[in-house]
């Protein structure tokens, strides 16, 4: 959500626990309602409730505008499509007010449509009727290629009879093969003909179903279009051919023009003259040339008017979804009886108060209303929403924090020390100096990129990257910090703070082994000494190393969310869960874990073996320590911690359910009466709402959850501190996968001398480097971060069963159409 606190307005912001709120109530008078609700919109602090509940969407009082309003969003998504078939973009949007109110806006979208339609229409008709013209003119030029033909033939064959009465009837004879030139006139029949164009791929079909129609009594000539042409009814490119059907008599020619119907072909006309058919084309390509010029005329006249409506379309759409949700709005608030005024009722933060009564005060001026909305404070039972006041580099982590739950109204805010917690896991997992510096330059290009990929709709995974990259970014610059405590640069050691504390005996210990090394300086200042990278003890050294750390990071952590437990009861005076769930498990989990991390920073160099140590604290607590002996009196003190622990677990368990029990019966006593004659019908109405607010105690639920609460607990304590020993396990995985890929990609390469070979080597160490340790390793380690969090520590003291302020805000209103 984003921050409203600009200016001197508002307090400061405060993550830890979530803004006061309160009910309130406005009484709007119904000639201000619609400028009121607008000019809370652009505050955006008021989350109003729905008074209507009970109706039907259709039943409330500002139906019909909001119809008008989702009329006039078809009529904006209409212009929308129209823009992107034609290519046009639409202008940014303008910090100006628009100049016309919702009304006029009416009457210009719908003169704009109605024009747009028209212009819509004449351009498909002329578009239709130009297409028509270019397949006539083929039929034409085709179609007189045939008869063309079918004359030189008939020419020759005048020549050779040298008759004069068969060059008279020598314009068909030569088209039938099968018909004797010499017949008689009389017996001659007059053939009829029909021209037009069949798609290319249905033209065998149509010949076949045309022979199988007429029995074979037609003659058909087909003739292939070179360029594929549009189709008039479809608007589609097609190739298609030219063809002639020849026929006699009426029912061949019926039976032919439904075969042409059924395969989509064009029927043209054509003259058997030659002289007309040049007289026809001539006609023909002036109408084309004329129709051109009118289709070319009316595109521009298109493009123009969408051209003036993608200048206005974002002010006009941002105008139309304000008027639908500030009449959304309207239709939550109830009508007074007079129908005179609205009534409202909604959460909002304290501090926001005198925005909204400066807003209302506004809106009655504005409205040149003769009365004022009236402002008033209710006192509700009801659990308000939870309003963090985030900015850009916090709203990540908060979000973090809300996937699990919503925080409850003002319990402790793990967010705030998500900040620091998470990226540092993550890069306990992940240190590595030299990958850090990769993430950070992605992380700062996208930072520096902000204002330009904040306007822009990006795709899921880079839209997601992208609102995390404040969360990247402390990522990466953890993990350069850890990377240097590990002393990893690609899994390359560096001597950056001094020398190495170690230097060999003599000439002979030039490997890089511990035998032969003696400390020759002071203690390497900061991180891991280089000497223990490369050397048979690195293993053994590192793994304890991050071990111990794991476990001295998650009891810290686990600590942290059970002392914020203890600040959630002190702020709800809650003194039950203080003395009966706070302290035994303060005494629990360090009775066991935090003296196991005090033997770990206390003890670290010695010979004992705290595995045996912890072990033994249970299965042997009177036994002799032996050589496991860290301290004086080490025994009596394991004894005192194990049985405090023991004692802890009936302690969280017994006490509260009979405590919870005793104050319910101390509160409720002698609540259930019978109102006495006379009483006040108000006061009747009262005591049966605390008669139904006032539910039996289930005393077995109560004793069966702080069970299963206890249960949780006394495991999660164990399971809990095993589970950070992920972060040795992962950070030991990406150490041996960054050696992995050094020593046998980079170094390999390097041997061969080839350079063909250490091109190929460089490549494919950057990919794996890229690929692996970037991106796979980054999202594991990530994971595992989030699941600590979620699990391991906000399991101690967050209830996350809130919801979210979700004000009126003309900021959060998102386009429909995404």
């Amino acid at each position: 959500m984003a921050d409203h606190g600009g200016g001197g307005c508002c307090p400061p912001m405060d993550l830890f626990r979530s803004e006061p709120m309160h009910l309130v109530q406005v009484i709007i008078p119904i000639e201000s309602a619609r400028l009121t609700v607008s000019y809370l919109g652009d505050i955006g602090l008021i989350q109003f409730k729905d008074l209507n509940a009970e109706k039907s969407p259709f039943q409330r009082t500002y139906a019909s505008q909001i119809k008008r309003c989702a009329e006039l969003a078809r009529k904006l998504r209409f212009f929308k499509d129209q823009m992107s078939k034609a290519d046009v973009k639409s202008s940014a949007k303008s910090e100006a007010k628009p100049e016309f109110n919702f009304d006029e806006l009416e009457i210009k979208l719908g003169e704009l449509e109605a024009e747009l339609t028209e212009v819509n229409a004449n351009n498909e008709k002329l578009q239709r009727g130009y297409n028509e013209l270019v397949e006539y003119k083929l039929v034409l030029q085709k179609a007189g290629e045939f008869f063309k033909a079918a004359q030189s033939r008939a020419e020759a064959q005048q020549t050779e009879a040298s008759s004069q009465q068969a060059a008279e009837d020598s314009l068909e004879t030569p088209l039938l093969k099968d018909q004797d030139s010499t017949a008689d006139q009389g017996k001659q029949v007059k053939l009829g003909f029909i021209t037009g164009l069949v798609p290319q791929g249905r033209s065998m079909a149509f010949e076949r179903i045309l022979f199988r129609a007429t029995r074979g009594n037609v003659f058909l000539r087909q003739s292939s279009v070179d360029e594929a042409v549009i189709d008039p009814n479809s608007g589609e490119k097609v190739e298609k051919n030219v063809f002639v059907v020849f026929f006699s008599g009426e029912r061949a020619k019926s039976k032919i023009l439904k075969i042409c119907e059924a395969f989509g072909a064009n029927r043209y006309p054509f003259a058997e003259d030659l002289g007309k058919q040049a007289q026809m084309i001539l006609e023909v390509s002036g109408k084309l040339s004329e129709l051109k010029t009118t289709i070319d005329a009316g595109l521009s006249h298109r493009a123009n008017l969408l051209e003036t409506i993608g200048k206005q379309y974002e002010q006009w759409s941002e105008l139309v979804r304000k008027e639908k949700s500030i009449y959304h709005t309207l239709n939550m608030l109830s009508i007074d009886v007079t129908k005179k005024c609205l009534v409202a009722e909604g959460w909002s933060p304290i501090f926001a108060t005198q925005q909204i009564q400066d807003a209302l005060q506004l809106a009655t001026v504005d409205s040149k209303s003769q009365v004022g909305a009236i402002f008033q404070v209710l006192h509700t039972k009801e659990l308000p929403p939870t309003y963090f006041r985030t900015n850009k580099f916090t709203e990540s982590f908060q979000t973090i924090v809300d996937a699990y739950g919503v925080a409850k109204y003002q319990e402790a805010n793990p967010g705030v020390y998500t900040v620091v917690t998470f990226p540092f896991l993550f890069a306990v997992m992940f240190g590595d100096w030299g990958h850090g510096i990769c993430i950070l330059l992605a992380t700062l290009f996208l930072i520096f990129r902000e204002k330009k990929y904040s306007s822009q709709k990006l795709g899921d995974i880079m839209e997601m990257t992208f609102g995390g990259r404040y969360v990247i970014l402390l990522m990466a610059l953890f993990s350069i910090y850890t990377g240097l405590i590990y002393n990893e640069f690609f899994s390359v050691p560096f001597e950056l703070f001094s020398p190495s504390a170690y230097a060999c005996r003599d000439a002979a210990c030039s490997e890089a082994t511990t035998i032969g090394l003696i400390k020759a300086r002071d203690t390497y200042p900061f991180g891991v000494d280089p000497a223990w990278h490369g050397s048979r003890s690195e293993l053994p050294f590192l793994n304890s190393l991050k071990m111990k750390m794991s476990i001295l990071i998650g009891v810290a952590q686990m600590n942290l969310g059970i002392i914020l437990s203890f600040f959630n009861a002190l702020y709800f005076r809650n003194p039950v869960n203080v003395w009966f769930q706070f302290i035994p498990q303060m005494i629990f989990l360090n009775g066991l874990f935090g003296y196991l991390s005090l033997l770990i920073i206390w003890c670290t160099g010695s010979q004992a073996d705290l595995y045996h140590v912890m072990i033994y604290m249970f299965l042997s607590p009177t036994d002799d320590l032996g050589e496991n002996q860290l301290f004086p009196n080490q025994k009596t003190v394991q004894l005192v911690l194990l049985l405090l622990s023991l004692i802890a677990v009936p302690w969280m368990l017994l006490p509260k359910p009979f405590i919870l029990k005793a104050q319910h019966n101390r509160i409720h006593q002698g609540q259930s009466y019978t109102p006495l004659e006379g009483t006040e019908e108000s006061l009747q109405v009262e005591a049966g709402h605390d008669s139904h607010d006032h539910e039996e105690f289930e005393f077995s639920e109560v004793f069966v959850h702080q069970l299963i609460h206890t249960i949780e607990f006394v495991l999660g304590a164990v399971s809990n501190t095993a589970s950070y020993l992920r972060l040795w396990a992962l950070s030991l995985a990406h150490s041996e996968l960054s050696t992995v890929f050094y020593e046998k990609v980079l170094l390999l390469a390097w041997g061969y001398n080839n350079w063909i070979i250490l091109i190929v080597g460089i490549i494919v160490f950057i990919f794996a480097t890229v690929g692996v340790l970037l991106v796979m390793e980054t999202l594991s380690a990530f994971l595992h971060a989030l699941r600590l969090h979620w699990v391991e520590f906000q399991n101690k003291f967050y209830e996350g069963d809130g919801y979210k302020f979700a004000p009126f805000s003309f900021a959060l209103l998102v386009d429909e159409d995404e």
